[in-house]
Formats: structure tokens, sequence, C-alpha cells
């Protein structure tokens, strides 16, 4: 499995005055690179999954790590926001890391440091140990996106969609997992067990991407380029929002797409755990497979994406995130209404993500882990602000509040979308030459190995 993927990986940073040829030089070399195996991506998928289910593992446990360490309900919401301003954080100041540094070495560093957050929380004796332990694990949970990003450098163009859908779709269903388990060994053992078994599982995956992650790197940015200097890397991070518009579109869609969802899944525990329901932890968590569902059947976007629908896949993905309000809100008559809601919207969201991950990774491959932290730093924003936005209104107005504001965030995402729609190359003239040129070598590569295939 090694062998197939020592290759190396393209990393030069273009200047300004040789820009655009050492752009598609980047991009050639990127796309000649030896594709990603199935096996391995799906590695990745999995790795994702359990890093990214780090931060959600609190959710349906909010009652319970509420009561035990003397936090109102009204509060809660607070363990998920600070593990989501630790994950803000790490998109900052670490994923972008991954466009200088070897990602191997990275990767390892972030998953062993992790395990020790997770037993940190685990035997957390106050909230503000607590409080430490989470933001750690958000601050580290940002591997997920260093990986992404790597997928997508290892991935050939006409199938840089599919890929990161895979990638992606691991991402999304370790998020909707981790309510399901977490909710079961917290039945079982109690809630610290959550972070004990994550530790290990940590452990495990950390040694299996070291067996399989490219040990040589052509890394060329750190020595051909003295001058980028760890804070100028950082400051490319914004520098990328001035010159990238289909950047600014995109991360301002997954701002909203990710309040909305959030403001779902974080206050849902209150209603689903008291009378007439009275749900335990377990059954609730189940409602994880729900979503997981959706997730799952979204993988098609990322092929979408890859015959350039990717416009018209966010549309659709957006308005059957809005739809899904409806049966969602019929939670005080119907579980099942619920259950039809979190498919649903589950699967709009994973649709629009890969979309806006797809488009995004066309503009500047050089920059891939750059543009991955900008894009990413703007869902942790909206996870943190539905988190904190969903407990209070439920205090206040219930469920109907709940559902209310979700579907108003929704509509919102909708209208911006179809008012920016055509931007999403943006509007200017070196990025839409590069997005018209990544289309047509897309459709290209992508009618070469349809044909291929059908030979085959």
């Amino acid at each position: 499995m090694r062998a197939e993927n020592e290759v190396l990986v393209d990393g030069t940073e273009s200047s300004s005055s040789g820009g655009t040829a050492s752009l598609g030089a980047t991009a050639k070399a990127a796309d000649s690179a030896a594709p990603l195996s199935d096996a391995v991506a799906l590695l990745f998928a999995v790795a994702c999954g359990l890093a990214v289910a780090n931060v959600y593992y609190a959710q349906p446990l909010l009652d319970t790590m509420a009561d035990e360490f003397g936090i109102s309900h009204a509060a809660a919401g607070l363990i998920i926001t600070i593990t989501q301003i630790g994950y803000g954080f790490g998109l900052l100041l670490v994923v972008p890391l991954g466009d200088i540094l070897n990602r191997r070495r990275l990767v390892i560093g972030q998953s062993l440091l992790s395990v020790l957050a997770l037993l940190t929380v685990a035997a957390a004796p106050s909230y503000l140990v607590l409080f430490i332990g989470m933001t750690a694990i958000g601050l580290l949970a940002v591997v997920t996106q260093v990986l992404v990003a790597y997928a997508a450098a290892l991935a050939p163009a006409a199938e840089r969609g599919r890929v990161v859908g895979v990638v992606t779709s691991g991402i999304i269903i370790g998020i909707l997992l981790a309510r399901t388990i977490s909710g079961t060994l917290s039945d079982l053992f109690g809630w610290r067990s959550v972070y004990v078994v994550s530790a290990a599982a940590t452990l495990v995956i950390a040694a299996l991407l070291a067996n399989v992650l490219p040990r040589r790197e052509d890394r060329s940015v750190s020595t051909t380029d003295p001058a980028m200097t760890y804070p100028k890397l950082i400051g490319s991070v914004f520098v990328l929002f001035v010159e990238e518009p289909v950047l600014r579109i995109r991360a301002t869609l997954a701002l909203l797409i990710f309040t909305a969802i959030t403001i779902l899944w974080t206050p849902m525990v209150l209603p689903l755990g008291a009378p007439p329901f009275s749900l335990s932890h377990t059954e609730i968590g189940l409602f994880g497979l729900a979503g997981a569902m959706g997730a799952i059947g979204a993988a098609r976007a990322g092929r979408l994406a890859d015959r350039g629908r990717a416009e018209h896949t966010t549309g659709i993905a957006l308005a059957i995130m809005l739809v899904s309000w409806l049966p969602i809100a019929l939670l005080p008559y119907s579980l099942w209404g619920l259950i039809i809601g979190v498919v649903a919207i589950d699967f709009g969201l994973q649709s629009a993500h890969v979309a806006n991950q797809s488009l995004i990774y066309r503009v500047r491959p050089e920059a891939r882990s750059r543009l991955t932290a900008g894009y990413m730093i703007f869902y942790s924003i909206g996870c943190a602000t539905g988190s904190i936005a969903s407990t209070l209104v439920y205090a206040r107005a219930g469920w109907s509040g709940v559902c209310l504001l979700g579907a108003m965030i929704s509509a919102f995402a909708l209208v911006f979308w179809a008012l920016t729609r055509h931007q999403s190359c943006g509007d200017a003239p070196n990025s839409v030459a590069r997005c018209m040129h990544a289309d047509d070598n897309i459709s290209h590569e992508a009618d070469i190995r349809a044909h291929a295939r059908s030979r085959g």
C-alpha cells in the first residue's frame, strides 16, 4: 500500500512575476501524480471521521456533563462552543503548515497530541480542566483538514471531486456517528469512557497512517522561497480571501450551512431526553445513523462536481436543507418527522460541502492547505455560533424557536447562493481563467477515464 503512494506532492509557490506559469506547472505536476487508491482514500476517510468525532462526542452528553460539573443547561452549549473555538484556531494556525511541512509528520504529531487531550478530558476533575481539554481537542482535530488537502493533492484533476467526496463523507459520517457512539458508551460505562476509547482508537489510526503516508515529499516552498516564514504563511491565508472571490463566497456558504446543522444537532438531546420521549443517550445517538445515511447518499455530489455541475448541486442541496426544517419541526408530535428531516438535511449539507471544496481546490493547487484553512475557519465559526445560539433559543422559545432559527439561516444561504452563483469562479480575470482552464481539463480527463472504463 505504501509503494503505490510513494509520490512526490506538489508544493511550488508561484511568485508574482511568474505566477501563471508556475501555477500551471504545479497543477500539471499534481495531476500527473500517481492516483490515490480507493483503499488509501478509505483510510483517509476513517482517520478524518475519527478525528472530527472527538469534537462532537459531547453533544448527546451535554445534560450529563452539565449536571456533573454544575453547569446550567442554558450554558451547556459552551462545551461545544469552546471546542469549536479551539478548532477555529487550529484551522488558522496549524492547517496552513501542510503547505510547507512534511504532512506525514504533521498528521502523526497531531494524532499523538490528540491522545493526550482526550485522556485529559476523560480524567477532568473540574469544569476548568474539562474546558482546557476540550479546547485542545478542537485545536488538534484539524488534522482532518490536513488530510483532506493531502488527498486533493494526490488525486488527479478528473477524480478530485470524487476523492474529496469520499474523504469528506468520512468527516460528516464521523460527526454524525459520534453521537451514536458516545451515547451508547455513556449509557454502558459512563461519559468518560467515550474519551478513553477514542484515545485508544486514535493510537491505532496513527500507527496505520504512519505505515501508509508517503515519507518523501517534494516541498520546494521552504527552499525556493526563504521569505515564506510562519507569519507570512498565516498572513497568506487572508491574502487568498482578497484574491479569490470563489473562496469568499464558498466560505460564507460554509458558515451558513454549518450554523444551520449545528442549530439542529446541539439542542436535540434536550427535547428527546425529556418527557414524553425520555430517550436514553443510546437511543438519541441512533439519530446519528439516520444522518449518516443522508451523508452516504450525497457521495455522488463529488462525481457531479467532477462533471462541472457543482453550482447545480449546490442549489439543490441548499433547497433540500431549507425544506428539511418542515418535518424536523414535527418533533413534538412525531419522531418519524425528525428522522426524515435529519436524513434530508444531512444529505443537503454533505452535497453542498463537497461542491464547495471541489470549487475552491481548482484555483490554487500550491495552496490547498491554506485554502482549506480559510474555508474551514468559516465552518468553525458557523458551528460555534449555532451551538451557543441554539441552546439559548431553546431555553427561551423551545423547539419551535430552534426550527424557525434554523429555517431562517437555511433560507438566507439559498438566497446568498442565488445572488452569487455567477461569481463561483471569481470576478478577477486570473481567477476566471484558472477555473475555465481547470473545467476544460477536468471535462476532458473525465471523458477519457469514462471511455477507458467502458472499454475495460
